[in-house]
């Protein structure tokens, strides 16, 4: 894999420190899902995304990513519609997620939360985001901003995932991609490198233990008055 912008002398591959070893950690490689927020045909945030992606994979990852053309708007299809089930099988597969959304009047654009709003806080017993690690990007026309990574990160937490605390945003994205759509050596790019170490990190730290994380006193009640009133119903 060609990443001409690093400096492998500095580049690390994240693992966890013995201490933090658990007694039997998972073989597979981090499953991360990377959904983006534009579908024109030169989009800077797909183009972020991909970026993301190779630098993931550099770091020993499995990545996914989600191409949103095509997604009927919240509720205007059946959620047996091919890409919202695709979209839902991602989210169910992912260990954590990358969200890049470019800033359109000063939020998230319409995509990007449509993508969002398209997983469940629950399927049945599932709860697809529950627990999975996330990253937050953001791609700028004009000067930099942080308006749409500020509301993704309230997404992120209301969709119960645990939100890595840095994140990037590109300031006139127009000038850091050259032609080929790779992105150039800048402090920007070195952030990504970063944001996507931090995830990494976190979700090797968390991986195995998301369940333990999220378990909650008032789910387990709830859980344990409902098979209560199931198995000690009267006959009818």
């Amino acid at each position: 894999m060609q990443l001409p912008n690093l400096d492998p002398a500095l580049f690390n591959v994240p693992a966890l420190p013995g201490a933090a070893q658990p007694s039997h950690p998972p073989t597979s490689p981090p499953r991360i899902l990377l959904l983006y927020g534009s579908v024109r045909e030169r989009s800077y945030s797909r183009l972020a995304s991909e970026e993301a992606a190779r630098l993931l994979e550099a770091m020993g990852c499995e990545t996914k990513t989600f191409n949103p053309s095509g997604l009927p708007l919240p509720d205007d299809a059946p959620d047996t519609h091919p890409k919202v089930a695709e979209l839902r099988a991602l989210a169910e597969w992912a260990e954590g997620m990358v969200w890049t959304s470019p800033e359109r009047h000063g939020a998230m654009t319409g995509i990007m939360k449509s993508q969002i709003d398209w997983i469940p806080l629950a399927l049945g017993a599932v709860r697809p985001t529950q627990g999975k690690t996330l990253a937050l990007m953001q791609v700028c026309g004009g000067s930099q901003s942080f308006n749409a990574v500020n509301q993704m990160r309230i997404l992120g937490r209301w969709m119960r995932m645990l939100t890595i605390p840095n994140q990037s945003s590109i300031a006139k994205a127009f000038l850091e991609f050259d032609e080929a759509g790779r992105m150039k050596s800048s402090a920007y790019y070195d952030r990504i490198v970063d944001v996507m170490e931090e995830l990494v990190k976190f979700t090797l730290l968390t991986r195995g233990a998301s369940s333990w994380l999220t378990d909650r006193y008032s789910e387990r009640k709830e859980s344990a008055e409902a098979l209560s009133k199931r198995v000690n119903q009267k006959s009818i």
